[in-house]
């Protein structure tokens, strides 16, 4: 990505600067390394074509796609929509772009993100280079462990991705963006529309859940929306300390008072009002919740301080065995723990007259690749679980191969499980300790 430093640079130097003329910046060279990012196994859009077979005439295919961008020749295509089963029972609509869409929209993610990585602000974690959600959830253990925190609100925005105002989310990209074909390319993606079963329905509100360009419009939008407005409420207007820590539209916000964190969440709301959002009434929560939070609940004579899920954990009071200091255990979600190894039982049984080894290797892979987000500090007990419940599956497999496979031993599985399966152990620093290494200061 040459040249695309020269962006940055003006950005940071200049932070009302509008920039003009960004189009050139999307070469022939950004588009082919935008195609070398793609994943190679991603299911097609609407016109079918895969990976595989744009890259078997790419040079044509590239040039051909520069010049129709450039002129201004370019139609995005509506993205083709399907449903993906989410955890409450309900469905999420995930739009898929055809590929040439996806070529584009990255390229274009990859100059925006110069100007604006420099204009995020620090506690804003999701889709952004070089950040993930282990380093929001470092910040949340530590803002919450080492500042005062006695009650947590945890905030949830209704169907956001489904009500991004075009609107408004224009307005906020003109704040930096005064190219207008950049702008007009922006306005193609959001009114493409999807197609479903072959119907094509228009969309006038939100951005695709699912589209490359989606992550970075919604973080431009709540930049604006929300995070600007929080620095700003809480600098002028809160007396407590206050942290805030958002991983896309996951926000979790800590206050050291009841009245300030009630006072927030009405301004909250009327926040959100007037830029099409709205929190919903009945996941969005103020819990007690901090270092003192157990002892003060237990004087007025309530049970233990109420738990919050965030980025897939489950978040809770607790304090270290020697020196009973308060920490913030996490935990895998339990319902998120239990779907998971239900799906991965189901797997394994469709699986089970594959080749013991090519059983195994898939397991290793699902069950390293669940140690590599959840084995963090205090939730040894909850990948433990996981793996058991692999295991207990895989030998439930093995038995059903056969009537021969029934008398399959326990010294079996055993030496299979030691072959195949990854112990469970922690993968990940405790959050001071990662904290300190990634931001100094």
């Amino acid at each position: 990505m040459i040249g695309l430093d020269r962006i940055r640079e003006a950005a940071r130097k200049d932070k009302n600067l509008r920039f003009t003329n960004l189009m050139h910046h999307i070469t022939i060279e950004l588009l082919q390394e935008a195609y070398e990012a793609l994943k190679r196994d991603a299911a097609p859009g609407i016109d079918n074509v895969t990976w595989q077979q744009y890259g078997e005439e790419i040079v044509g295919n590239l040039s051909s796609l520069h010049q129709r961008v450039q002129s201004g020749k370019y139609r995005a295509m509506p993205s083709k929509r399907i449903w993906l089963p989410k955890p409450d029972g309900g469905r999420r609509p995930i739009g898929i772009a055809v590929l040439e869409d996806k070529l584009v929209q990255q390229a274009v993610v990859w100059v925006l993100n110069q100007i604006y990585e420099e204009d995020f602000m620090g506690f804003s974690y999701g889709f952004r280079p070089g950040r993930n959600q282990h380093n929001a959830l470092d910040a949340l253990w530590v803002g919450i462990t080492q500042r005062k925190v006695s009650w947590v609100l945890d905030a949830d925005i209704r169907s956001f991705f489904d009500t991004v105002d075009h609107e408004w989310l224009i307005k906020f990209v003109e704040h930096r963006i005064a190219d207008q074909r950049l702008l007009r390319l922006i306005r193609k993606w959001l009114r493409a529309g999807v197609s479903e079963d072959g119907q094509w329905s228009k969309t006038t509100v939100g951005t695709p859940q699912g589209a490359v360009i989606s992550p970075i419009l919604a973080n431009i939008y709540l930049h604006y929306v929300l995070d600007l407005w929080v620095n700003h409420w809480r600098k002028k207007q809160a007396s407590g300390e206050v942290i805030i820590v958002r991983y896309a539209d996951d926000v979790v916000m800590g206050f050291q008072n009841r009245s300030e964190a009630e006072r927030f969440m009405q301004a909250l709301r009327e926040r959100m009002a007037k830029f099409g959002l709205e929190l919903h009434h009945e996941k969005t929560r103020l819990i007690e919740f901090g270092r003192f939070a157990a002892a003060n609940r237990t004087a007025r004579g309530e049970d233990k301080p109420e738990t919050f899920d965030f980025l897939g954990f489950t978040h809770i009071c607790a304090t270290t065995r020697k020196d009973k200091r308060f920490i913030v255990r996490r935990k895998t979600i339990a319902k998120r723990l239990r779907r998971k190894a239900r799906a991965v039982r189901e797997e394994i049984m469709r699986r089970r007259h594959d080749p013991v080894s090519k059983q195994g290797k898939w397991l290793r892979l699902v069950v390293q690749g669940h140690l590599n987000y959840y084995a963090v500090p205090g939730n040894k007990q909850s990948i433990d679980a996981f793996r058991t419940e692999v295991i207990k599956g895989w030998l439930q497999a093995l038995r059903r191969r056969s009537q021969k496979s029934r008398s399959l031993t326990w010294e079996r599985i055993k030496r299979l499980v030691a072959t195949w399966i990854p112990t469970a152990k922690r993968l990940h620093p405790y959050p001071c300790q990662r904290l300190c290494v990634t931001n100094p200061r």
